[in-house]
C-alpha cells in the first residue's frame, strides 16, 4: 500500500465535546452511498483499509485510564468491520441499517465505525454506521466519496490527511467565551459532582444499549429526488427567496401541524450546522464531530401558502447563525468535568434497563438519584423520555459537488441518517437532507412508541407536495 504522507500514531485525549456522545446507544450517523455497478468484496476491503490509512481517527480506539481521562489511542486496534449482505429488493437496505444499529461498538478495540455492503451486480448500497464521538454528517459524505475514490482505483496511493484538530478551548472562534457567571455556576457542578460521583464502563454500555433497543424501535422513510426534481426545487426557492435548507425545514414543520393538528404540533426545532470553517484551526475534510445547531420557534401559519411560510421561516433563520448560538452547547460541556458528560446517558435511560440485567442495580439506582446530572437533564427538559425537547430537528449537508464517475463505478446518490445526542423519543421527526450527484435525498427518522407509522407517512407525503407545489 503506497501512501502520500505517512499515517501519524495517535494517542490525544478525547474532547469533552466528543465525550458527550460516549456510550451513547442512539448517537450513529449513518451514510449510505448507492453504487451502480459491481463492488466486490475483496475492493471493499482494500478501500476501506486505504481510508483507514488516510483519516486518523479511523485507526484508533478509545482507551481510558485510571483517573477517567480518556484516549483515542491506534495501538493494538483490531481491524474495522466489513459485511457483506445480498441486495434482495431495492429497500432491503433500510431494514439492515436499522438493525445494524442496534448492534455495540466495540469502543475500546475497534474504530466506532462498521462498513455494510448491500450488494448486487448491478447496484449495491454501501452503509457506513459510525458513532457520534468520531464523526459528523458532513465526515460521513467526504469518507463515502474517499471510499468510491478507492473503489474506483483500487492501485491509487492513499493521500494521508494530517490528523484533524479538535474542537477545545483553545480551538474556538475569538466571539465564543463563557461568561464569569456560567464559569461559577459550572465550577459548582464540578465540585458537586466531585464529591459524589460514579463512572461506567463497556458493561455498563452493553446493558444500557440493549435495553434502549428493546424499547424503542426507529422508522426511516426515504425520499429520493431525481435531478429534475431537484432542479426545480431549488429554482423555486431562489424564486421563493429562501433555502433549500429552509424550505425544507418549513415544510415538515407545517405538515405536522397540518396533519396531526396545532395542538399536537410541537414548534421547537433545531437545525443542524456546520463548525468547520468557523474554527481557528479547520479540521478541512478530517474525521471528527464538528455539528452545531441553532434552536428557534416557529409556528407555521396556515393562512398563508408554503412559500410565504418558507420565506418567513429563513427570515427568523438567518440572523440566528452567530457562532454565539451555534458553539453555545459545545462552549458548557467544554468546562464541565466530562465525566459527568459520560453519565448523561446512563441518567437519561437507566430506568429502561431489565432486573435480568448484570448492571440492573447500579443503572437503575442511579437512574433514580436525585443528583447534579438529574439537574442538569432537568433544566434541559430532558429529565424524562416521555418530554419533546423539539418537535422537527433537521440536518442538511447541502449540495455537494462530489465526482459522479469512479472509474467503472457511478455514485448515484447519498442518503443521510443524521443521529443526534438524544434520544429519538424526546423528538418527533428527524429529517436528513444531502444533495449529490445532483439529486436530493431526504431521510425521515422516528421512534415508532412516539408517532405512528402512518401519521408519519401523511407527514412525509403532505411535505413534499408543500415543496414541490408551483409558486
Amino acid at each position: 500500500m503506497s501512501h502520500i504522507g505517512e499515517p501519524e500514531s495517535l494517542e490525544r485525549k478525547v474532547t469533552a465535546t466528543e465525550r458527550f456522545f460516549f456510550r451513547s446507544p442512539f448517537a450513529i450517523v449513518t451514510i449510505v452511498a448507492r453504487i451502480r455497478g459491481e463492488v466486490t468484496s475483496e475492493v471493499l476491503n482494500r478501500a476501506v483499509q486505504n481510508i483507514q490509512q488516510r483519516h486518523a481517527l479511523l485507526q484508533a480506539c478509545i482507551r481510558e485510564a485510571d483517573d477517567h481521562t480518556q484516549w483515542f489511542s491506534s495501538q493494538g486496534v483490531q481491524p474495522i468491520p466489513v459485511e457483506v449482505i445480498p441486495r434482495n429488493s431495492d429497500q432491503a437496505w433500510i431494514e439492515i441499517q436499522a438493525k445494524a444499529m442496534r448492534i455495540p461498538f466495540e469502543f475500546d478495540s475497534r474504530p466506532a465505525i462498521r462498513f455494510i455492503l448491500v450488494q448486487s451486480p448491478q447496484v449495491s448500497e454501501l452503509i457506513i454506521l459510525c458513532h457520534h464521538i468520531i464523526c459528523d454528517g458532513l465526515s460521513l459524505a467526504y469518507l463515502a466519496r474517499d471510499v468510491m475514490v478507492h473503489l474506483g482505483d483500487p492501485s491509487r496511493a492513499v493521500e494521508v490527511l494530517p490528523t484533524p484538530p479538535a474542537i477545545d478551548l483553545d480551538n474556538l472562534p475569538q466571539d465564543v467565551s463563557q461568561s464569569s457567571i456560567a464559569k461559577y455556576f459550572i465550577r459548582r457542578m464540578n465540585r458537586k459532582w466531585r464529591q459524589d460521583s460514579q463512572y461506567f464502563d463497556h458493561m455498563d454500555y452493553l446493558d444500557l444499549t440493549r435495553a434502549y433497543w428493546d424499547s424503542y424501535e426507529y422508522a426511516f422513510l426515504s425520499v429520493e429526488l431525481s435531478a429534475e426534481e431537484t432542479d426545480k426545487l431549488v429554482t423555486r426557492c431562489r424564486a421563493g427567496k429562501t433555502t433549500v435548507n429552509s424550505a425544507i425545514t418549513a415544510a415538515f414543520c407545517g405538515a405536522q401541524s397540518y396533519v396531526r393538528g396545532a395542538e399536537a404540533y410541537h414548534p421547537r426545532l433545531v437545525v443542524a450546522t456546520d463548525l468547520r470553517e468557523r474554527l481557528p484551526h479547520s479540521p478541512g475534510e478530517g474525521m471528527g464531530m464538528y455539528a452545531g445547531g441553532v434552536e428557534l420557534n416557529f409556528k407555521y401559519n396556515h393562512k398563508q401558502d408554503f412559500w410565504s411560510n418558507a420565506r418567513k421561516f429563513n427570515q427568523i433563520i438567518q440572523p440566528k447563525y452567530t457562532n454565539k448560538n451555534m458553539f453555545g452547547n459545545i462552549l458548557n460541556w467544554l468546562y464541565l468535568d466530562p465525566t459527568i458528560l459520560d453519565a448523561i446517558p446512563f441518567k437519561e435511560l437507566g430506568g429502561l434497563v431489565p432486573p435480568s440485567a448484570e448492571r440492573y442495580q447500579k443503572l437503575s439506582s442511579f437512574r433514580s438519584k436525585q443528583d447534579i446530572v438529574r439537574k442538569i437533564l432537568d433544566q434541559d427538559n430532558l429529565g424524562s423520555l416521555d418530554t419533546t425537547l423539539w418537535g422537527t430537528a433537521v440536518t442538511n449537508l447541502g449540495r455537494l459537488n462530489f465526482p459522479s464517475e469512479y472509474g467503472q463505478l457511478e455514485l448515484d446518490r447519498l442518503i443521510l441518517q443524521p443521529g443526534g445526542g438524544f434520544p429519538l423519543a424526546n423528538v418527533h421527526l428527524v429529517i436528513g437532507a444531502v444533495t449529490c450527484a445532483g439529486k436530493l435525498s431526504l431521510i425521515v427518522e422516528h421512534a415508532v412508541q412516539t408517532l405512528d407509522r402512518d401519521t408519519v407517512e401523511k407527514i412525509k407525503d403532505q411535505a413534499m407536495t408543500f415543496l414541490l407545489e408551483e409558486l
